[in-house]
């Protein structure tokens, strides 16, 4: 039976805690998280007496029958609805191309008792299905064997040590125009995994038929190189959304986190580079027009050091002789405490200032109150006659019980207002 716990990015959560069948997580769990968090330089939380606590990162792990959800959340409120930081999350990934979901609410998720992680699950059978039923492609690709017709090219040593005795048959390298090429073995990597770490009945029958259904296919080891090898054209082109999952299941899948038969996969992502991500695309979406929006724009610093600000911004189809209104964004998944920037921050906008000949900037803050004011301040060096500014602006994530899209009217009053 699977059971479940939910906690939010920054708590700690021991061996004591309460899944939701009612029993305790207990010490072979956190044993798996810290050696899971071992692996990965300390990367993903904290280890603390009988217990984690989480760092920035939030989604997913399922470690044997025990799924946590680790969720966002931009204040300090001990009460905070988990259904509601969940919906957060799955729209944010939704917007920025992270899941596919269509209509799925977060009750629909927690009626059915599923987890972000079956998510993933499910689409990636959506995908599988998908292109069994469009038609898989053939590759040429090399081979070598004993074969009873002489085609390709004789491999004379080879040859000589299995056909000594069978002069009819011919040890050859030749190619094949097969179904058996990096692509498919990739897919079905992710799905062999999948079959190995699924818990739910549900998804079971749909891994065995879809096993089923797939050409004859080598099972080979897969890393992060081998997505790199895979060339974008007119026949793998559908195969993105498919490749795309399956490189999230086969690099966090952590096989025998004990040393015994229990496995580890764990989906998760930066929070703060998803809400720069999400920042940037709801931005571009509504000012497409108006504006040119750029994310991680780069410009050399220092040597062959560059900088790059969250996101630049200017105004188009400015007049060619003016120079065109230009914005420095640079978000930051945090609470600040008494509505103070750090020193660091406010220097680094300051360069960003400087670079990009930027009059405002504006360091972006997630709020879930509206008490939270905008602060201008003034840089006392000028670039020439030209003052410029840094501001701290807050953006409700969460409006009349949802995600918050439409904020980009207030960060340009934000922007132009001095």
């Amino acid at each position: 039976m699977i059971r479940k716990i939910q906690v939010f990015e920054h708590d700690m959560l021991d061996k004591y805690a309460l899944c939701n069948d009612g029993t305790r997580l207990g010490p072979e769990i956190i044993d798996g998280l810290w050696k899971y968090n071992d692996n990965h330089q300390q990367k993903y939380f904290v280890g603390v007496r009988n217990g984690v606590k989480f760092k920035n990162y939030v989604g997913v792990i399922q470690l044997s029958n025990t799924v946590i959800e680790i969720l966002p959340k931009a204040d300090k409120d001990k009460s905070a609805d988990f259904g509601q930081w969940q919906g957060v999350l799955l729209q944010m990934l939704k917007i920025c191309k992270r899941l596919k979901i269509d209509s799925l609410t977060t009750a629909d998720l927690n009626r059915k008792q599923h987890s972000l992680l079956d998510l993933y699950f499910e689409s990636y059978l959506d995908q599988l299905d998908f292109l069994l039923h469009s038609g898989l492609f053939k590759k040429y690709g090399q081979t070598e064997g004993n074969v009873s017709a002489l085609k390709g090219g004789l491999v004379f040593t080879k040859n000589i040590q299995h056909n000594l005795v069978h002069k009819e048959r011919f040890y050859t390298r030749h190619q094949q125009y097969t179904y058996d090429h990096l692509v498919h073995q990739i897919l079905l990597k992710a799905l062999l995994i999948l079959k190995n770490i699924n818990v739910r009945a549900t998804l079971t029958d749909r891994i065995n038929r879809i096993l089923f259904a797939l050409p004859e296919i080598r099972e080979i080891k897969i890393g992060a190189e081998h997505f790199n090898r895979i060339k974008w054209d007119r026949k793998t082109n559908p195969y993105k959304e498919a490749i795309s999952i399956a490189k999230l299941i086969i690099l966090n899948y952590s096989p025998d986190i004990h040393g015994g038969n229990e496995n580890l996969i764990a989906i998760l992502f930066d929070m703060n580079k998803l809400w720069e991500e999400f920042v940037t695309v709801c931005l571009d979406k509504c000012l497409t027009g108006r504006y040119l929006v750029k994310r991680q724009n780069k410009q050399v610093f220092w040597n062959n050091k560059t900088i790059r600000p969250d996101i630049y911004f200017e105004k188009e189809h400015s007049n060619t002789q003016d120079i065109p209104e230009r914005f420095i964004i640079d978000t930051k998944w945090k609470i600040i405490e008494d509505n103070q920037p750090s020193d660091e921050d406010l220097k680094q906008m300051f360069a960003y200032n400087a670079h990009w000949k930027s009059k405002h900037s504006l360091l972006l803050y997630p709020t879930s109150s509206d008490d939270k004011a905008h602060i201008i301040g003034g840089y006392a060096y000028k670039f020439g006659e030209d003052q410029h500014h840094c501001s701290l602006g807050f953006v409700n994530v969460i409006e009349n019980g949802k995600l918050n899209t439409n904020f980009e009217a207030k960060i340009l009053t934000m922007l132009t207002t001095l």
